[in-house]
């Protein structure tokens, strides 16, 4: 039996986390033919995954960080466009046999490596989710990390990356489809304790199915995972966290904090900042609500300031769509679509006494989940004596994602950051001590 040795007061009011959530710049789509997906060992010795991409497309990964999205031509081959863009650059896929796994990227060929997977079903908390054991060749003893969800809704056994990348580093990965989502049963929800015991769940199953080859085991969540995974390590220990662009604020203050990120990148002094403020506590107030009140307040803020200059520019997290949504429809979709969010979650207390060895990896130019006073306060538990290591990847958005910027101001995606995978792998394989 799960318990909980310590108390998590938590307001469950609902939350937009939209904006935050994506772990891909694009929503992944049905898996292409399984024969293209896959880990490959190349003839020069470096790796290249392949994996789904939308409508069709597949998409190639670097353990450097660089990708690319690739379309079919009428040849047969794939040709590459940059990063998330429509960029070309130059690549060119040619698979030569795909049921024997065998490719030729640009002059390079390669082969499929011979990963184990072992896809299950087990019980999560009240419900059965589907989840997939991927562990790297061999029958060495391995450590295990189970991908913790961020808030999509589309499934993680299909379309994390994440698992092969890791196994063809000789980590094994246990990716699961949370609660409402993919082929897992139940009800979408938002709620971290319920999400925290499903990975518990999780966790186990890895365990079990690894056997012998279990090693040490741990979680990495990404975005709202920052607040999950932790929360479940502290319920069972486990031997590692990694967040990846996740949170030690609670989500209201993560809106309030992109709000004045918003106004400080587009160069806006203190006072803006202020009345930007203003904006975000008119928001709160309708998100604490469960969008039941405070429309009043928001369309007075609108008034006040819609036409100053820099009105336009407040994105946020979910104060954006607020104030582009209208009220009859906020007040309709809203709390549905964010079910379970406890907007007031304070997870300081669970990470003050964590005692897990944790990585937290952060985006320095994250327009969604800012990262500055998580940064400050897990400077303070370091302090302190907690086992927190961090790192900040200066020129990357929410996701981890480099962009270019466009005519237009407008963000595209590029590649992740050199070093974000290898400094998640040599986390994992070291040893206790951060």
């Amino acid at each position: 039996m799960l318990r909980l040795s310590f108390t998590i007061a938590v307001t469950l009011a609902a939350l937009p986390h939209i904006s935050a959530i994506a772990a891909e710049p694009a929503t992944p789509v049905p898996q292409a033919p399984s024969c293209h997906t896959g880990s490959y060992r190349m003839a020069d010795g470096s790796t290249l995954d392949i994996g789904p991409g939308p409508s069709g497309t597949l998409r190639w990964r670097r353990p450097d960080g660089q990708t690319g999205a690739l379309m079919r031509e009428d040849d047969g081959a794939w040709t590459s466009t940059l990063g998330w863009t429509n960029l070309p650059d130059g690549h060119r896929l040619t698979v030569e046999n795909c049921a024997q796994g065998e490719i030729r990227f640009d002059e390079t060929p390669g082969r499929r490596q011979s990963l184990e997977q072992i896809d299950t079903h087990f019980q999560g908390s009240g419900v059965t989710l589907r989840g997939r054991l991927t562990l790297p060749p061999g029958e060495a003893r391995v450590p295990i990390a189970v991908l913790v969800h961020g808030a999509e809704r589309t499934s993680a056994v299909d379309n994390y990356s994440l698992q092969r990348e890791l196994a063809s580093q000789g980590i094994g990965v246990f990716a699961y489809d949370k609660r409402g989502t993919g082929r897992s049963e139940g009800r979408y929800t938002q709620n971290y304790l319920t999400l925290a015991t499903d990975a518990i769940h999780a966790m186990h199953e890895a365990r079990r199915l690894a056997g012998e080859r279990a090693g040490r085991i741990g979680y990495q969540g990404g975005s709202q995972g920052g607040w999950v995974a932790p929360l479940a390590a502290r319920i069972e220990p486990v031997d590692f966290v990694i967040v990846s662009f996740g949170l030690a604020v609670s989500p209201i203050e993560e809106d309030r904090e992109a709000i004045i990120f918003d106004m400080t990148r587009a160069g806006f002094d203190a006072d803006v900042q202020r009345k930007a403020g203003e904006v975000a506590d008119a928001t709160a107030a309708i998100i604490e609500s469960n969008f039941t009140e405070g429309f009043d307040k928001l369309d007075a803020v609108k008034m006040k300031y819609g036409k100053e200059p820099w009105f336009p520019l407040v994105r946020g997290n979910f104060s954006s769509y607020l104030l582009s949504t209208p009220e009859e429809a906020a007040r309709r979709d809203f709390p549905a679509l964010v079910e379970g969010v406890p907007a007031h979650y304070d997870p300081m207390p669970v990470l003050s006494n964590l005692d897990v060895p944790q990585l937290w990896l952060f985006g320095g130019q994250d327009r969604d989940a800012p990262p500055f006073e998580t940064l400050r306060r897990l400077e303070k538990l370091k302090q302190a004596g907690r086992p927190v290591a961090t790192f900040v990847f200066p020129n990357a958005d929410h996701g981890m994602y480099e962009f270019e910027t466009d005519a237009h101001g407008e963000r595209m995606s590029t590649r992740q950051p050199q070093g974000y995978l290898q400094m998640m792998v040599d986390f994992i394989k070291q040893s206790d001590d951060v």
